[in-house]
């Protein structure tokens, strides 16, 4: 199985970063096949809600300059796609909501791409404004038809400085718990029926 986590920090190698790669560090024991990918820093437009996605249908953006079409072809190879972002101003980084926005469009534009894969979203925090962030990155696991695995806590860990968050170690305990639990239900979902898909907008 595969399950790629994406980066929506521009410091490459900062908290989210850290994160991110603890959530992974269990399912590569497992055996799935792992890729973290940054966007955070890259140039990757909002959606323009032209719904040209709708008239082509060939599960791409047509605006394909930028970073999106290719880190999408990833999520769409993948069984599970784990977000991340810091908090900035008690919200996702301008990337994250970029890409979020354009992913769930293209997808609905394509029969509900997501649909049945397996959505995690993580949070670095310096103080306050975690769980927005989380709510951010979970409302388009929700919308998407997503399958959302639960761990120890919301998950969210924090520091301020890169490698802060390495000292949080109840938000370290919550990201191996929550790649565990990843990894059992990506096992349970291989073995069961297809997800009942719902087209959007059928009324």
């Amino acid at each position: 199985m595969k399950v790629i986590a994406i980066n929506g920090s521009p410091r490459k190698e900062g908290n989210t970063r850290l994160l991110l790669e603890a959530v992974l560090k269990p399912l590569a024991e497992a055996g799935w096949e792992t890729e973290l990918v940054q966007i955070g820093g890259k140039n990757i437009h909002g959606c323009r809600a032209c719904f040209k996605c709708w008239e082509t249908q060939d599960k791409r953006c047509v605006f394909g300059k930028d970073a999106f079409n290719d880190v999408f072809e990833k999520v769409l190879s993948a069984d599970a796609v784990i977000l991340g972002s810091p908090t900035y101003f008690a919200d996702v980084t301008a990337e994250m909501k970029a890409f979020m926005d354009r992913a769930g469009f293209v997808a609905m534009a394509n029969g509900c791409l997501l649909a049945g894969k397996i959505g995690a979203a993580v949070v670095a925090v310096r103080r306050g404004g975690a769980t927005h962030v989380f709510d951010t990155m979970n409302h388009l696991f929700q919308i998407s038809q997503m399958v959302l695995p639960g761990s120890t806590y919301w998950n969210m860990a924090y520091g301020l400085e890169p490698g802060k968050v390495a000292e949080d170690a109840e938000g370290l305990n919550n990201m191996a718990h929550l790649g565990q639990a990843i990894d059992w239900l990506g096992t349970a979902i291989r073995n069961a029926p297809p997800y009942p898909v719902r087209k959007s907008r059928e009324g």
